[in-house]
């Protein structure tokens, strides 16, 4: 994966270009799916709290009448469940998730004085300079890899004509065929294809979905750190029913959850990915 992603890093600035920086959360009047959250089994709910709302700027938030620890981002909730994962986020078919931040020096030193480590050097091939833990492949691109509690991988890419000082940018997937694994979200979820850089990518409001190719075994996501990824879907019994006839087997039907006023749905891409579908995050404020 180092190579491939060594490839890619001297055109990312195009692909940061192409990524809207003003989306409001979910981005839900720009599409009938968009993204919605990342679920994260954790072993201490408060070192995760500490990462992802002291360490990286998120806001904690309560929905409905559920007692759940959620963090708020532009375009996405980090929802956190205590339960102690079977593995990081490296080696499964999620292989880290992807933030932009306006300043990523100001962001890493969030992240340092929050007591965790970034890895970027240990993440990139020995030709790709890393100075204080960023990465520069070129005058318009920075970059950052940090690691969170649970062996949590995620990127922070610099784009300082951002509205927020931190949003949802990427999800990256890792897969034997990228081309099959972005053919099967552009189908299934009408994303629009594209290119990331050198990466195999589709976009929905709000999030671009990145692949990468591996050729060493990847494990399912559920139990990981990253248990699951969401999606919020407007008419969701519909979409179910679309999938459905597309052949794809639910793991768990339409379920109203009174708690969060959502209803849900679950479902594993042909990969390994555990999705959940969601309708009804898009009216939480």
């Amino acid at each position: 994966m180092k190579r491939t992603f060594a490839a890619a890093l001297a055109v990312l600035s195009l692909a940061l270009a192409a990524t809207p920086a003003s989306a409001q959360l979910l981005a839900a009047r720009e599409g009938p799916v968009v993204y919605g959250h990342h679920h994260i089994n954790v072993s201490d709910v408060d070192a995760h709290k500490k990462f992802w709302a002291e360490g990286l700027s998120g806001e904690p938030v309560k929905i409905g009448t559920s007692s759940a620890q959620i963090v708020k981002f532009p375009n996405v909730f980090v929802m956190l469940s205590a339960r102690a994962p079977s593995g990081g986020t490296k080696g499964s078919t999620v292989n880290h998730l992807g933030f932009q931040v306006k300043d990523l020096r100001a962001a890493l030193g969030r992240v340092k004085a929050a007591g965790f480590p970034i890895v970027t050097r240990d993440e990139l091939p020995s030709e790709v300079s890393v100075t204080d833990g960023i990465a520069s492949p070129n005058p318009n691109t920075s970059l950052a890899f940090l690691m969170g509690p649970d062996d949590t991988k995620v990127e922070l890419i610099e784009n300082k004509a951002a509205a927020q000082p931190i949003a949802l940018h990427h999800v990256h997937f890792a897969a034997k065929d990228t081309e099959a694994m972005r053919a099967w979200y552009v189908k299934m979820f009408g994303a629009a294809p594209g290119m990331r850089g050198s990466f195999q990518a589709a976009d929905l409001p709000g999030v671009n979905l990145t692949y990468s190719p591996s050729t060493e075994p990847l494990a399912p996501t559920r139990g990981r750190a990253l248990d699951h990824i969401g999606f919020e879907v407007k008419g969701l019994e519909a979409f179910i029913k679309r999938l459905e006839a597309n052949g794809v087997k639910m793991d768990r039907e339409l379920t109203p959850v009174p708690a969060l006023g959502l209803s849900i749905a679950f479902l594993t891409d042909p990969w390994g990915t555990y999705i959940e579908l969601t309708e009804g995050f898009a009216a939480v404020p």
